[in-house]
């Protein structure tokens, strides 16, 4: 009999771990989502009074006075604010009140932890997929949203990835219960990512390697001229379908329709100077409105951008200089740069995850201590760069002008 009752007791200490198993594999993914709660709808307006306030197109008010109701900025001041019935007063003397900033080129929402592949959910199966939208992937209880918006981050722009035209990129507010209430503009804009102009001739141990070379011209050519098929593709199916709307939908050209109508930009991802100078060629060509998404050269063609008005996002200003002949601190001032030549530019980027290239680093880090070094060497030396090696200077003879009716192809 007490053989039997400890069997029974054993079967039930087991059922019982196996249920907390069971447990704890439900409950964790639940524990991981952010626990902060969406704010409410605005129940009655709200003055803040008394605060330094920071506009966008104009000087500092002191003191100065914002107004919001239903979730809408109605009047900022300065001075006394006006009387607003049943207003919530906030006083904040001695503090500063600036305008929410945007997040370009993010992927908040799409990724957690970028080292588990269940949770990364920025890239669509297939190489061409115009029709896909970051918006419907966005994690609204991702553990990113609270954390940037507490750095004073209150609207993102999200990027898909991958592929020579990854999709559609979303404009959202970094609060909401879903991404219906966080979306502003669910289709932004189209995403291309341009592809290579210049092959890398770099083989096994640094020596050059001409069939390589030879193998990467031709996928090139073949990705810009799928670039070029799509794009024909959708003016035809667009054209057919408005003469005759009976014609079968494509949900690819149709996602297309804004980008090519000139309602909504194409970001184009390009950092070379010669990714640059091919898509604002392209652009040019096909009358496309686009934005550089990259531009970590575009000091190169500060000119053709300041000609064909095209806006430029820098992704991120902590990097290594990319030519051994650039200025050490050339990513900080590039900025400056499009700013005095009076093109329009971003520089603000969220990074999710671990982004570092070692290999890259370590073969730029070389010349990095070179400048550091010959500039210490002596004050002859100091603001010259025309001493040190140009390994890159045949190519970048041959992409001066920037002639957007060359054909880059």
């Amino acid at each position: 009999m007490s053989t039997r009752r400890q069997m029974i007791e054993r079967r039930g200490r087991r059922a019982g771990l196996f249920a907390s198993m069971i447990a704890l594999a439900v409950g964790g993914p639940i524990a991981a989502q952010s626990r902060q709660i969406p704010a409410p709808p605005q129940s009655r307006p709200t003055v803040i009074a008394a605060a330094a306030v920071h506009p966008v197109t104009g000087p500092t008010l002191t003191p100065g006075y914002v107004v919001f109701e239903k979730g809408r900025i109605t009047h900022v001041g300065q001075g006394e604010p006006p009387a607003v019935a049943g207003a919530e007063v906030i006083n904040a003397a001695g503090l500063h009140v600036y305008p929410g900033l945007i997040g370009s080129d993010t992927t908040l929402g799409l990724v957690e932890t970028s080292s588990v592949a269940v949770t990364n959910d920025t890239t669509e199966f297939g190489r061409i997929t115009p029709e896909a939208r970051a918006v419907v992937a966005i994690n609204p209880d991702s553990d990113h949203i609270p954390v940037t918006r507490a750095d004073g981050i209150m609207t993102a722009l999200v990027f898909p990835r991958g592929g020579l035209v990854s999709g559609r990129c979303s404009t959202i507010r970094l609060d909401g219960w879903t991404w219906e209430d966080m979306a502003i503009d669910p289709e932004a804009g189209l995403v291309v990512n341009w592809p290579r102009t210049e092959p890398s001739t770099r083989g096994r141990r640094g020596r050059p390697d001409r069939k390589r070379e030879k193998e990467q011209r031709k996928q090139i050519k073949e990705e810009l001229e799928s670039i070029e098929q799509l794009f024909d593709d959708a003016a035809a199916y667009l054209q057919a379908k408005d003469a005759d709307p009976a014609q079968p939908t494509d949900l690819r050209y149709e996602a297309m329709r804004a980008a090519l109508g000139g309602a909504k930009p194409i970001f184009v991802r390009a950092s070379s100077q010669g990714q640059i100078e091919s898509a604002i060629a392209w652009a040019v060509r096909r009358e496309l409105e686009i934005v550089i998404v990259g531009g970590r050269e575009a000091e190169g063609v500060i000119a053709l951008l300041r000609k064909h008005d095209v806006p430029v996002i820098i992704t991120g200003l902590h990097h290594l200089p990319r030519h051994r002949h650039d200025a050490y601190d050339s990513p900080f001032t590039l900025p400056a740069k499009l700013h005095e030549a009076g093109v329009r530019f971003d520089r603000l980027r969220i990074v999710i995850g671990p982004r570092a290239r070692p290999q890259r680093q370590r073969r730029n880090r070389r010349p990095l201590r070179a400048a550091r070094g010959r500039g210490a060497a002596g004050d002859h030396h100091r603001g010259r760069r025309d001493h040190w090696p140009r390994r890159d200077a045949r190519i970048d003879r041959g992409r001066q002008g920037g002639d957007p009716d060359r054909d880059h192809r």
